[in-house]
């Protein structure tokens, strides 16, 4: 799914309709690629997310269960619950992964044959080198990144869970796995439109600037609003098909995953989402969101 992560970040940082170097669809984009940097052009940058994965995992995992329990003492319905507890893990994970995007947009904006391109290691180097460690350097674009995955999360396990509960599971394991994975689908869908201004954001901030030297891209809301005064409101959702087209795939090996792994159906009220309880399709949607912010 990676090729599909290059394409985004590519068709996010082109500006304007005039310049000539811009993609002008999605298959104009994988055919330039392809012919410019070669097969091994879709895999730039795809380092520091395997790096990351771990951790990111971890993170995301414990911040919900906590968040959780936290969130079980206040009065908020468990949909809700769900949701509050989804943001929370969501900006706290941004805060870990957002140095590895920081290097991977900058690999990934890079044109040049792949063989010609700086490591992985190299690029954080010179990054941290050149503008340090803070939100200038190896942290620029936090507050998109903790837009992009706080908004993302909340909307995703806020909206799965609640409609989980209204569509009724079934004994089937075929048909129980088409209902998880079209539930899920949906609500990466709707979470990926509405949070990918601030994808935009983060990948204008974090990619190179209009005029080198100069920085134009700073913060979060300001980038939205430039992008928005100068490109006009369907720039803010460039990118959109190629983060839908993620979805899918991600979805099949997590659903299925979640249902292998249970060895049979999970019983109807350890996957009631008012118990709150820690249950194989509750970490399967962790896990699987990891693919689609």
């Amino acid at each position: 799914m990676h090729p599909l992560d290059v394409v985004k970040t590519r068709f996010q940082i082109q500006r304007g309709k005039n310049d000539p170097s811009n993609y002008k669809s999605l298959r104009h984009c994988f055919r330039t690629i392809f012919q410019t940097e070669g097969l091994f052009g879709f895999y730039k940058g795809i380092l520091p997310p395997i790096l990351a994965e771990t951790p990111k995992r971890a993170v995301k995992f414990f911040t919900f269960e906590q968040y959780k329990k936290l969130l079980g003492y206040a009065a908020l319905s468990p949909p809700m619950t769900l949701a509050v507890a989804g943001l929370g893990s969501g900006l706290t994970e941004a805060i870990v992964v957002n140095p590895f995007e920081v290097v991977k947009v900058s690999l990934q904006a890079n044109r040049d044959a792949f063989t010609e391109q700086p490591s992985t290691f190299a690029k954080a180097q010179q990054i941290i080198k050149d503008h340090g460690l803070g939100l200038s350097g190896l942290n620029k674009g936090l507050t998109a990144t903790l837009g992009r995955h706080g908004v993302f999360n909340m909307v995703y396990f806020g909206f799965y869970f609640n409609v989980k509960r209204i569509i009724p599971a079934n004994k089937d394991p075929t048909l129980e796995f088409l209902r998880k994975f079209g539930i899920g689908l949906v609500s990466g869908t709707i979470a990926s439109i509405i949070n990918i201004p601030f994808d935009v954001a983060k990948s204008r901030i974090q990619g190179p600037q209009p005029v080198p030297g100069e920085i134009k891209y700073r913060t979060c809301l300001k980038t939205m609003a430039t992008v928005y005064k100068e490109e006009g409101f369907l720039a803010l959702y460039k990118g959109l098909v190629p983060k839908i087209m993620r979805l899918g795939p991600g979805r099949l090996i997590f659903d299925s995953w979640s249902i292998g792994s249970s060895g049979a159906p999970v019983p109807k009220e350890k996957c009631n989402p008012e118990t709150l309880s820690a249950h194989t399709d509750c970490i399967s949607q962790i896990f699987s969101v990891q693919h689609m912010t």
